[in-house]
This record gives structure tokens, C-alpha cells and sequence, in this order.
């Protein structure tokens, strides 16, 4: 089996080695990205639900710059909600265009949880990495 060629963002290794995960794994053309949560720099969640969103996005951006990657690349998404009938329109709906620009967009499922970890919002996303050169 081939090693694992893990990502990580930088300045936020850290963070990774304290949870034992990875920030995203490459296979081949892929980029497989853990769930990225609206946390600051030392792993504590931001004040507010549209922060918290806002700061995912952000730290999603940057484990995808780390690859070489953008939010254009994205392909399938999946996001996780501590109360989605809530949560999702007008503040994860807003803040999502703002990165994803115009159709077509990319996959999307949300799916509403009762637990992640002190946080409310969730994103993790598979991308499609541009060809080298």
C-alpha cells in the first residue's frame, strides 16, 4: 500500500498532530479534505454562527492553497449542521456563494448532527487538483 501523501496549511500543523488526522490526503488526482470547523489558530471555536462558518471557509481555503488547490477545483461537498432548519439559509448560503462564484456548482449534502465538539458547522469537500506545470 502507498504511504499516505498528507497536506496540511501552514501554521496549523499542530493542531493536526494533537487530533491525529490529517488536514487532507492526495491520491493520485484527488485531494480528500477533513472536515474544517471554524476554529482560530489555536483550535478554539469563533464567537457566532456566521463567524464560525465564515473561519471554516477560510481554513478550508487554506488546506486547499496548501495543495495547490482553490475553491474551483471542488467537486463534492458535504457540510454538517447542529440545526439545519436554521443554519443554512441566509448564513451558509451567503458565505458559500461568496467562494463558489457562479454555476455549476459543485455536489453539496448537508446533513444535521447533534455534536461537533463545541462547534455548529462543518465542511469537508473532495477536490479535483489541477494538472501540474
Amino acid at each position: 500500500m502507498a504511504r499516505r501523501d498528507a497536506i496540511f496549511p501552514e501554521g496549523r500543523q499542530a493542531l493536526y498532530e494533537i487530533n491525529k488526522y490529517s488536514a487532507a490526503i492526495r491520491s493520485g488526482d484527488l485531494l480528500f479534505v477533513s472536515g474544517q470547523v471554524g476554529s482560530d489558530a489555536e483550535g478554539q471555536p469563533v464567537q457566532g454562527f456566521r463567524a464560525q462558518v465564515e473561519q471554516a471557509f477560510t481554513n478550508l481555503g487554506s488546506v486547499l492553497a496548501a495543495a495547490g488547490a482553490g475553491f474551483d477545483d471542488i467537486v463534492d461537498v458535504t457540510t454538517f449542521h447542529t440545526d439545519p432548519e436554521r443554519q443554512f439559509f441566509p448564513d451558509v448560503q451567503e458565505v458559500r456563494l461568496k467562494h463558489f462564484g457562479d454555476a455549476p456548482y459543485p455536489n453539496w449534502t448537508a446533513v444535521g448532527v447533534n455534536w461537533l465538539a463545541g462547534f455548529d458547522f462543518e465542511i469537508k469537500v473532495i477536490a479535483r487538483l489541477p494538472a501540474a506545470g
